[in-house]
């Protein structure tokens, strides 16, 4: 399956196939230098896939994990494109998680003020949650994604067999994202999810769908400006979680908790219900001061107030406008 984006500058193609991996020069423009932006975590055989299949390539890998997206990370992006003479008419290609992907999509924005940029997502979480959008990002004194660019990709491919290596939590936190996408916009998605037996049997059809929610709410607000703010839901205290929590809980596990504490009555229950399904934690004790001040240093908080995200029925959504300080008594 093929989803068109249409993005402000031009439209990209998401490729949704297994084994579309071994076809990626069909997709990609790869007769030229090629920068693969990938993190230690990734099989040597998805990278020689596509090295393989390029007219010229290089590899930069950095230390996988959150700690490694940052400036000193992006600079050395940066100086092996200036160092290996890549020129506007290259590209970088990302292999890997969403760190990957805003890692090189950053760095890919900002070299000679812009080269091509495609991105290959091995996680459940990046094939939903950032292949689409061209959100790129570092992080900044542990606020997470306070420097970037909005920079769309030239093309993503999504081949969902490579998920066969990631551990069960990995996938079941990513998962995360496609519930959240389920709460807001789609009941079907989320009663399909929740009556899964083998999840990766059917994960083809959730990430497709996911994706089809995204687009199609990317498509009506590009930079986050209206409904595209939909997607944050369980961002604003998932966020203040994650950077608490110093990478002792993945990104989608803190997203989850977001959801919970800001949803209430039935809703609530079946949130609690579906993170218990596939072992994802569903409770959490910080102290609310501390999360506040997180919160207040997010940087979709503005004048000390956030809009908030709320699901009071599931397929539909609020967004609210409300003072950080009144967050306190929904934590």
């Amino acid at each position: 399956m093929i989803l068109n984006v249409k993005a402000k500058d031009h439209s990209y193609n998401v490729v949704i196939e297994k084994g579309c991996l071994a076809k990626a020069k069909e997709h990609f423009k790869l007769d030229r230098k090629v920068m693969i932006v990938t993190d230690s975590n990734i099989p040597k055989e998805y990278i020689d896939t596509v090295f393989t299949q390029c007219k010229e390539a290089h590899v930069f890998t950095f230390k996988a994990g959150e700690k490694s997206k940052n400036f000193d990370t992006y600079k050395s992006i940066l100086m092996s494109l200036f160092e290996n003479k890549f020129s506007r008419r290259d590209c970088v290609v990302a292999i890997g998680g969403g760190v990957s992907g805003d890692m090189a999509g950053f760095a890919a924005a900002t070299y000679m003020r812009g080269i091509d940029f495609y991105n290959i997502p091995t996680t459940v979480l990046s094939m939903v949650d950032s292949s689409i959008g061209g959100k790129t990002a570092i992080d900044l004194d542990g606020v997470k994604n306070i420097v970037g660019a909005f920079y769309a990709p030239m093309g993503v491919l999504v081949d969902v067999d490579v998920l066969k290596t990631l551990p069960e939590r990995e996938v079941n936190a990513g998962l995360v994202e496609s519930i959240k996408m389920s709460l807001t916009c789609d009941a079907n998605l989320f009663d399909f999810i929740s009556k899964q037996k083998d999840l990766m049997e059917n994960i083809e059809t959730i990430v497709t769908r996911s994706l089809e929610i995204k687009k199609h709410v990317v498509e009506l607000d590009e930079t986050e400006h209206s409904v595209r703010q939909i997607l944050n839901f369980g961002h604003t205290v998932g966020h203040a979680i994650e950077t608490h929590e110093q990478g002792k809980l993945l990104h989608g596990e803190c997203v989850g908790l977001g959801m919970v504490a800001v949803t209430k009555g039935e809703v609530k229950e079946k949130i609690v219900k579906i993170l218990k399904k596939y072992n994802l934690p569903y409770e959490y004790n910080i102290d609310k001061n501390e999360l506040i001040a997180l919160i207040a240093h997010d940087k979709k908080a503005s004048e000390s107030f956030v809009n908030l995200i709320k699901v009071e029925s599931i397929g539909d959504y609020v967004i609210d406008r409300i003072k950080i300080s009144d967050m306190e008594a929904l934590l």
